[in-house]
């Protein structure tokens, strides 16, 4: 028992700077969406659409701290003595598609704004502010390898310190701008994307100076990566980015089959994907410490050591995401009711805010265990069996079940709660089989 006990510890102790971290992350389009709030409706749709236009192109780059996270917990449980390559192939590649696609988006903002929204003011808003915001897609790539290099070496700490202090001064910043204070020019919402790329800049700096400082990496910027680290970096990369920009697509499509229920499944439907997206995030946090936890065990060879780790996290994830989903459980029209004022919304989303309770336990193997394969390089089963599920299974049903049998949002929440069931059996099938030791030593072993 204290045996357990202390890996449990273990898991909660790199988890929860994770955690925080991106509950942190998982407020910067809140933050601007609040500050130009004031500015009237328009403004804030134009934020709204330019963030989630922001958000589909960033998943282009999002797969590399996942690489880079595994690569180097692998080579740390190895005791490697080159542990930053990883971290200066991951750079090179965020650099080599960050660039172009920075400069592409800029040039055709008009037209990737046009996909979500055909309001022309709110257009003209929202391409303004996704114009500031694209700029900073090349901090967000390099900050993406930094933060998996750090949390591969299990310094999880950093990632919490330095995301808050971009907060911090992104609130700061980007007040200033949005009102023009200090005499200077008032942006209005172009501001809230200028202040947020500053921001993220800023943090990229603070990333560099924690790298360089440190004696195993600062002098990752001195030569280039091999080919074979890059080829690796990047194998291990593309699935995950993939199936981060074809999950956001997913909730695209659902959307639209809410839309055909009529303006108050829409409303509802959309509360309680947030609400399922945000308390989903511990999950998220431990599955990243499992992450770095089974790469490094595998780098030590340690085949069963690694296997318990999934294991383990996994228990930690399902006690959390249980104590997070009781109230959604026990007082759903009391949750409902910080959202909406409208007696027949609440009535509407009483049952299936109950499902998404318990969704979100049932999630809790495939949050965790799709993170800690990753941290043994099955990316591509992770990306098959993820975008397989969501898109071959849950998507047809929920159009079959809420349209085609006019089940409605109830009928597309039960056919969720069936996927979410199966999607979990899944990965926990594929971690029980432990297939994915297999190719472990191919795919992260490197010069």
């Amino acid at each position: 028992m204290p045996l357990v006990a202390r890996r449990h510890g273990k898991v909660i102790r790199l988890a929860l700077p994770i955690m925080l971290g991106m509950l942190s992350q998982s407020m910067l389009n809140l933050i601007d969406a609040a500050l130009v709030g004031h500015l009237g409706e328009v403004a804030l749709a134009g934020v709204g659409v330019g963030g989630y236009a922001m958000f589909m192109l960033s998943a282009v780059v999002f797969g590399l701290s996942s690489s880079v996270q595994s690569q180097t917990a692998h080579r740390v449980g190895a005791a490697h003595t080159e542990i930053a390559h990883p971290l200066r192939s991951g750079l090179v590649i965020g650099l080599a598609v960050a660039l172009p696609l920075t400069l592409w988006a800029w040039w055709q903002a008009p037209l990737l704004i046009s996909l979500i929204s055909q309001a022309d003011d709110v257009q003209a808003v929202a391409v303004g502010y996704f114009r500031w915001r694209v700029v900073s897609l090349m901090a967000i790539a390099l900050t993406l390898c930094f933060r998996g290099y750090w949390n591969g070496r299990q310094q999880t700490h950093l990632y919490l310190r330095i995301i808050v202090a971009v907060h911090l001064l992104n609130v700061v910043v980007s007040a200033v701008l949005i009102y023009g204070l200090g005499g200077l020019p008032a942006m209005g919402s172009s501001g809230a994307g200028a202040g947020t790329t500053l921001s993220l800049f800023v943090g990229l700096i603070a990333w560099c100076w924690v790298s360089i400082k440190s004696p195993s990496s600062a002098h990752f910027l001195t030569h280039l990566p091999s080919l074979a680290t890059l080829r690796t970096t990047l194998v291990l990369a593309a699935p995950h980015s993939l199936q981060q920009l074809l999950f956001a697509a997913g909730y695209v499509v659902l959307i639209g089959v809410l839309s055909q229920l009529g303006t108050a499944s829409v409303a509802v439907g959309h509360v309680l994907i947030n609400l399922s997206l945000l308390l989903i995030l511990p999950g998220v946090g431990v599955g990243v410490a499992a992450m770095s936890l089974v790469g490094e065990a595998l780098g030590r060879d340690a085949q069963q050591e690694a296997h318990r780790w999934g294991l383990d996290a996994l228990r930690v994830a399902w006690l959390l995401l249980l104590v997070l989903a009781l109230p959604m459980l026990l007082v759903p029209e009391q949750v409902l009711a910080l959202f909406f004022t409208n007696s027949e919304l609440v009535a509407l989303g009483k049952l299936p805010l109950q499902l998404t309770g318990v969704m979100i336990v049932l999630d809790a193997a495939a949050l965790v265990l799709a993170q800690a394969l990753m941290g043994a390089g099955a990316q591509r089963t992770v990306m098959m069996l993820t975008l397989g599920m969501q898109w071959l299974l849950f998507l047809p049903l929920a159009w079959w079940v809420g349209i085609g049998l006019e089940q409605g949002l109830l009928g597309i929440w039960l056919m969720q709660l069936l996927y979410r069931l199966i999607n979990s059996a899944g990965f926990l099938w594929v971690w029980q089989r432990r297939r994915w030791l297999a190719p472990l030593s191919n795919s992260l072993t490197g010069p």
